[in-house]
C-alpha cells in the first residue's frame, strides 16, 4: 500500500474535485470483476472515485482497505459513500508535491 502525506492528500483531493465515480460497488461487494475494473481504472487514470451503494460504514472502510492493500494503492479520502483512491502510473500524469 502506498502512503501519502497530508500535503499530497490535499493536492489529490483538489485534483479529484471535478471527477465523477468510475466504479460503483453494489450489493455483491468487492467481487473479482469489480477489483479488475478498479485496477484497470487506476492504470488509466491514477486517481479515481468509487461509489459504494451500501449503508454500512464499517463495510466501506473494509472495502477501501482491501482495495488499497490488494492493488497497492493509497487511500486519499473516504467521505460518505465515495472513496478516493490513488496509485501512481509507470509514467505518472500527476506530479505530487513533496
Amino acid at each position: 500500500m502506498t502512503t501519502l502525506n497530508a500535503v499530497q492528500r490535499r493536492y489529490l483531493r483538489a485534483q479529484a474535485h471535478s471527477l465523477h465515480p468510475v466504479v460503483m460497488i453494489g450489493d455483491a461487494g468487492l467481487s473479482d470483476a469489480v477489483m479488475r475494473e478498479i485496477d484497470l481504472s487506476l492504470k488509466a487514470h491514477e486517481l479515481i472515485k468509487i461509489r459504494v451503494l451500501g449503508d454500512d460504514r464499517e463495510a466501506r472502510i473494509a472495502m477501501l482497505d482491501r482495495i488499497c492493500t490488494d492493488l497497492k494503492a493509497a487511500p486519499v479520502q473516504h467521505i460518505g459513500k465515495l472513496l478516493l483512491v490513488y496509485r501512481p502510473a509507470e509514467k505518472p500524469k500527476l506530479s505530487l508535491p513533496k
